[in-house]
């Protein structure tokens, strides 16, 4: 399992997505505004999700 940097892209929670601004032990924090449909969604700017239920989505670089 690849744990997530601060910056990076994930996934999460069917389709979910965020930019990781903070790395925990078992956890990142994740900003969720990032989403097109962010405003849609009515969720919280910020979420924890833990290091077993999200997966990094490479760069298009």
């Amino acid at each position: 399992m690849e744990i997530a940097q601060v910056g990076n892209l994930i996934e999460f929670k069917n389709g979910l997505k965020g930019i990781v601004e903070k790395v925990n032990e078992n956890s990142v924090i994740v900003d969720l505004t990032c989403m097109d449909n962010y405003r849609d969604l009515d969720l919280e700017q910020r979420t924890v999700v833990n290091h077993k239920n999200y997966k990094i989505v490479p760069s298009e670089a």
